[in-house]
């Protein structure tokens, strides 16, 4: 297997004088969608947070492409070429959906590339095109989070991360958002997915980390990790 795009070792995290992260460790290759899983307050969330930038390491190291990214400000970790969707979407009020998917290219000079990630993203979600001069805040969730992915997507980074992808939505939305997710990695994407609903982040992912207070308490191919009862019993009612 290549060599990881991204590595944890020993990482911890929190916020103030609350520790959430203890010695987390973990590894996504390229082209794997890896997914974690674990009840709310596990600490996945978190987790993104502190790869992402928005929170420093307390300890351990996180390594991105080969470099260190350890500490580093978002911007630099987008610019590396990691991007972050958020849990709650986060769309920015009084602007289009076209102007908040444009938003995540912020750091592009290549304008015809980003017209083509457009296009793309707009293939992905014909709504959005539908949509593109909406007031993104005034979509559907479903659709809210279709821009906010998007928008990551609009970056054109080697590694997305979405937190939450699930969170609020139908059945047949988290449908119609997995399989976008699919097409993604079909087309070469590398995807960490933070998922509560842990029988959809099996059915997306290659593999997958079961998250509990801040800590790895399993992990391994998802499809192992589905049939496992004892994985069953104790996360499938999550």
């Amino acid at each position: 297997m290549a060599e990881p795009l991204l590595a944890l070792d020993g990482v911890t995290s929190g916020y103030g004088q609350i520790q959430v992260l203890w010695g987390m460790d973990l590894v996504v290759h390229p082209g794997e969608i890896v997914a974690l899983v674990g009840s709310n307050g596990a600490g996945k969330s978190t987790l993104l947070r502190t790869i992402s930038g928005q929170l420093a390491p307390r300890a351990g190291t996180i390594r991105f492409n080969g470099a260190s990214i350890g500490g580093a400000r978002p911007d630099v970790v987008l610019k590396a070429g990691l991007a972050h969707v958020p849990e709650g979407r986060r769309l920015f009020r009084g602007l289009t959906v076209r102007d908040n998917l444009m938003l995540g290219a912020y750091l592009r000079t290549d304008r015809e590339a980003i017209a083509r990630d457009l296009d793309w993203v707009f293939e992905l979600f014909p709504i959005l095109r539908d949509r593109q001069r909406q007031d993104a805040t005034t979509l559907s969730g479903g659709e809210q989070q279709m821009c906010a992915v998007g928008r990551g997507i609009m970056s054109r980074p080697r590694l997305l991360m979405i937190d939450e992808l699930s969170l609020g939505l139908s059945p047949r939305m988290v449908e119609h958002l997995g399989e976008a997710l699919l097409a993604l990695n079909r087309a070469g994407q590398t995807i960490l997915l933070v998922e509560q609903d842990v029988m959809t982040a099996f059915e997306l992912s290659h593999r997958a980390y079961i998250v509990e207070n801040g800590r790895v308490a399993r992990f391994g191919a998802s499809a192992e990790l589905a049939r496992d009862p004892t994985v069953s019993e104790a996360y499938l009612s999550i």
